[in-house]
């Protein structure tokens, strides 16, 4: 019988660890700082390497540990008006994005995706803002639509962040919004992931391989946010948005053109 060693050696090389480690630890640090992005840079390199079904798999499971790392600071800080009602919603919108996934590319649904969170950049970086408003209905609509997202192309998280950075307020609130709605939304796909038989022995043994350098980053970031990052926040969610739509958009185009 093979060991896990042998399990893991088949799957991938030392070099390639090494590369996947490394964006780990980038990712857990965007992660930490602003609250989104880490997910990712992590599934761009394991992509090419293993495969996106793992990729997503393993992003899945290595990110729980950097999300509870993250909470106290949006239970402290976030608007529970805002993240309740859109945090419930995002488990209504997963499974359906997920159905819809047989029938609709996923590529398809990225670039486009990517194409409107690049708007929604351009008018955040012009003074403007997506306003959703106050009411609750709105708002677990807002959180419908983005589960929806994250089940059908797994890229839920800017456009939420958008719509947080919309809202105004404090940078230490803005950032508690931005995680209590992200992590509602990595939950949000793990049954479905689960329920296709993802979760292999592989992924897991990666997974907790990639658990220190990723949680690492984030404690990283996160300690970076309190000692001096605040001023930059904004500034810095709006370039990791940017940055996180172009890469999707490109993926997304060369995984349609290569159909």
């Amino acid at each position: 019988m093979h060991s896990w060693l042998d399990t893991l050696a088949a799957v991938i090389s030392l070099s390639d660890f090494a590369l996947i480690g490394a964006a780990a630890f980038a990712g857990g640090f965007i992660r930490g700082f602003v609250g989104f992005g880490g997910a990712v840079l992590l599934i761009l390199a394991m992509s090419a390497i293993i495969g996106p079904r793992e990729a997503v798999a393993i992003a899945a499971l290595a990110g729980l540990p950097p999300m509870l790392q993250l909470l106290p600071a949006a239970i402290r800080s976030g608007e529970r008006s805002f993240a309740i009602p859109f945090g419930l919603a995002s488990f209504i919108g997963a499974p359906l994005g997920t159905w819809m996934l047989v029938s609709i590319a996923p590529e398809v649904m990225k670039i486009a995706i990517a194409v409107f969170v690049l708007f929604t950049v351009a008018v955040l970086g012009r003074g403007g803002g997506i306003s959703i408003g106050t009411n609750r209905w709105v708002i677990a609509s807002a959180g419908v639509v983005a589960g929806w997202i994250q089940g059908i192309a797994g890229v839920g998280g800017p456009p939420t962040v958008a719509i947080t950075l919309g809202r105004g307020g404090e940078a230490a609130q803005q950032r508690a919004n931005v995680i209590a709605a992200v992590t509602a939304l990595n939950f949000c796909t793990l049954v479905p992931l689960w329920w296709h038989g993802l979760f292999t022995r592989e992924v897991v043994i990666l997974s907790l391989l990639f658990v220190p350098l990723y949680s690492g980053g984030t404690w990283l970031g996160q300690r970076y946010f309190t000692e001096q990052g605040q001023r930059y926040y904004r500034k810095a969610a709006l370039a990791a948005l940017a940055v996180i739509s172009v890469l999707t958009l490109v993926k997304g185009s060369a995984d349609y053109l290569t159909e």
